[in-house]
């Protein structure tokens, strides 16, 4: 279900075959490696400059919270060079171009590292963007600029919206190796605003290394598996550069295209993917081969696309002082701390909170980690002095909903639990004539329904479907409806609604969660119980640049 399209066309398009000699500069790698940082800081931070103070800026558009302690002025170059990326991709896709999503993506752009463990300290050393899918929040976290090794936080970005996009306007179920391969071609889009100009099909210096240089991941296993089911490291080294060069050579060429088409059918009606690959092409997997390694020699095709880009409407605030502080950690808090780390977490936050007295970002933040925590009658005090602030505030109103129907499950006397329950329908209430779009407070109100004896009835079933459509990349929306609509009697779409899910790459626990659930639903059987570790917050974190091989020059001529 999506909001009525609205009027910001791209006018006219133009789309234009350009034949990039890019394995000829890929001779040298560290040439490849700056032509391709070349490309990345054209969308946007990594060489501006920065303000002098620390505030954070909040940019708004039609599709993306970006917030960022940058210049405003850079800060809206990113943004529109963002919204400029979505538009080729909905037009790329087959999408209206007018239409609008039912959520728009908040992206953290931080200044180093640090910033990055500040929302998920498990980040890894090379780690330079992540991207979170967790019920109270989906959103990207980049850091501005290039890591020691080259690794461009744009980049990442790049790649992780890609799933996002894909996620969400994407009803088909698509092979993992072409989830991957799909991020990789679009990533490396070189937007160029002046020449109202994108180009598509370039690519990533560290991935041509390992194509021109090493061994590939056997073609049986790429199409076959997820990164994380590939357990040579030479294989999952090549496993992304190889997905980019097939995605590539199809996307290249008019009559592969179709033939592409006709794989993606077959797969979506069960074929094998092995099988579905060599009926679509005529070939078998050694002449698909030996054709990609002919595809590395020629001058590989990509597109131009051109158009009057539409000025995106941007509005830029500046945050409160209680967002240095506090902003990232409440990011943080939306993931899940770890029991061991609570006290410590929520002592942090009150110490902070504390600098800024009734501020009501502080009391929000405040009010998240008393009730998340431990500490939940001052987490309720500092929510309740909110609302009395900013009555529509939704966060504050889903936190205390959340809060009663926690108590509801908790307390063994039905008078109380009665009032619980009530309590949390009036917050939801309000929540949801502040921000019916928000698909949290559906989730809070399908949970509220949960276990009654009507559930699910039709209004149960409307509001699923919505909150699917608001956040498809939610693994928890996913088995949530699918378990409904089986208890509907509807197991063809309960597995239609599974199959993403299934075939996510990043989905760890989830994907295989949805692989047992799709198994019982097609034997007839009844659903598994899941897991915590299976339904828990996906975290995409980046797909590290594979390493150059040990003892190997990246300056070593391609062979």
């Amino acid at each position: 279900m999506r909001t009525p399209p609205h009027n910001t066309p791209l006018r006219p398009i133009a789309t234009s075959a350009i034949n990039t000699p890019l394995w000829e500069r890929c001779m040298k790698f560290e040439t490849a490696r700056a032509c391709v940082i070349g490309a990345f800081i054209g969308l946007g931070l990594a060489a501006a400059p920065q303000a002098s103070h620390a505030d954070w800026l909040r940019a708004e558009s039609e599709r993306f919270i970006v917030y960022s302690e940058g210049s405003e002025r850079s800060l809206r170059d990113y943004v529109q060079k963002l919204e400029i990326f979505d538009r080729v991709m909905q037009y790329k896709s087959g999408i209206p171009i007018s239409t609008t999503p039912p959520r728009k993506l908040p992206i953290y752009l931080v200044s180093g590292r640090p910033g990055l463990l500040k929302i998920n300290p498990n980040s890894g050393d090379i780690t330079v963007g992540t991207y979170f899918a967790a019920d109270e929040d989906i959103f990207a976290a980049a850091v501005r600029t290039s890591n020691s090794d080259g690794v461009s936080g744009q980049d990442v970005l790049m790649h992780e919206y890609a799933h996002h996009f894909m996620l969400g306007n994407s009803p088909g179920a698509y092979p993992a190796w072409f989830v991957e391969g799909f991020a990789e071609y679009y990533m490396t889009a070189a937007i160029d605003v002046n020449k109202n100009e994108v180009l598509l099909g370039g690519y990533n210096a560290n991935r041509a290394y390992w194509i021109m240089q090493e061994d590939w991941i056997p073609l049986d296993i790429l199409l076959k598996s997820r990164p994380d089911e590939v357990r040579r490291e030479s294989q999952r080294a090549t496993y992304y550069p190889i997905a980019w060069l097939l995605t590539h050579w199809f996307f290249s060429d008019p009559a592969r295209l179709q033939q592409f088409q006709a794989y993606l059918t077959d797969v979506s009606q069960g074929g094998d993917s092995v099988e579905a690959m060599q009926r679509a092409t005529g070939m078998s997997l050694d002449q698909l081969r030996a054709a990609l390694r002919r595809y590395t020699r020629v001058r590989l095709t990509g597109n131009r696309i051109q158009g009057q880009f539409p000025t995106a409407d941007i509005t830029v605030t500046r945050l409160p002082r209680s967002a240095n502080d506090l902003l990232l950690i409440n990011q943080r808090m939306k993931l899940g701390v770890p029991e061991d780390d609570r006290a410590a977490v929520n002592q942090e936050v009150t110490r902070l909170a504390a600098r800024h007295g009734e501020d009501p970002f502080a009391l929000l933040v405040a009010g998240h980690a008393g009730l998340r925590l431990g500490d939940a009658p001052a987490g309720e005090r500092a929510l309740l002095r909110l609302i009395e602030i900013e009555p529509d505030n939704v966060e504050a109103l889903q936190l205390l909903a959340e809060d009663r129907l926690k108590k509801t499950r908790e307390t063994d006397d039905e008078d109380e639990a009665l009032t619980f329950r009530r309590e949390a329908r009036d917050y939801l209430a309000r929540a949801y004539a502040a921000a019916s779009n928000d698909y949290r407070t559906l989730m809070l109100m399908t949970e509220m329904r949960q276990g009654q004896s009507s559930y699910p009835n039709d209004n149960d079933m409307l509001a699923m479907g919505l909150t699917l459509d608001r956040a498809p990349q939610l693994a928890s929306v996913r088995f949530n409806y699918a378990s409904a609509l089986t208890e509907k009697g509807d197991r063809a779409e309960a597995i239609a609604v599974l199959r993403p899910l299934a075939n996510n790459p990043h989905g760890g626990g989830a994907s295989k969660a949805a692989v047992r659930m799709i198994a019982a639903l097609e034997a007839g059987g009844a659903l598994p119980d899941l897991s915590d570790d299976e339904i828990a917050p996906q975290i995409s974190q980046t797909e590290p640049e594979a390493p150059t091989p040990e003892g190997a020059s990246p300056n070593a001529p391609a062979s």
